[in-house]
């Protein structure tokens, strides 16, 4: 197996920070909520961050298909599960009943930020002694992944 392939060199990262992230728990694996210990994934934090950028505004489902580029079902499951872990609410739109309204309560903002602390920390740590220039490329690089992938 060549080591130098693009797809195993972004799964080999992956796995690395997956494994500090627990083992040195720079970002706790388990979040207690309600007395209950429960795991808050990559895409309930997507999710609440979105929601908490547009605190404003009124999130639907729809809208988090589209922005977080993920299926119907996979965005059902986690919202499902939030809902049972009482991170979020979901609040029946009153011109169509098959609307609804996505709603954080304290507790997921808390998680959230408590996370999000942490997240920047690993961020620091795997960005250290890469200059701004790489980085531009880096993500310049990842974008242009994405399209070609798009295109399939």
């Amino acid at each position: 197996m060549k080591q130098n392939k693009v797809l195993y060199q972004i799964k080999t990262l992956e796995k690395m920070i997956a494994r500090v992230f627990f083992r040195n728990q720079v970002i706790p694996p388990k979040v207690v909520i309600d007395n209950i210990s429960k795991t808050t994934t990559p895409t309930q934090m997507q999710i609440i961050g979105y929601i908490l950028e547009h605190i404003n505004e009124d999130i639907y489902q729809r809208d988090l298909e589209n922005i977080l580029n993920l299926r119907r079902a996979t965005v059902s499951g986690v919202l499902q599960t939030m809902e049972k872990n009482k991170l979020i609410e979901r609040i029946t739109y009153s011109e169509d009943s098959r609307k609804k309204k996505i709603i954080l309560n304290e507790e997921a903002k808390k998680v959230f930020l408590q996370n999000q602390k942490k997240i920047d920390e690993m961020e620091k740590v795997i960005t250290e002694g890469i200059s701004k220039e790489e980085l531009d490329t880096f993500s310049n690089v990842i974008e242009k992944m994405k399209k070609n992938i798009e295109g399939i």
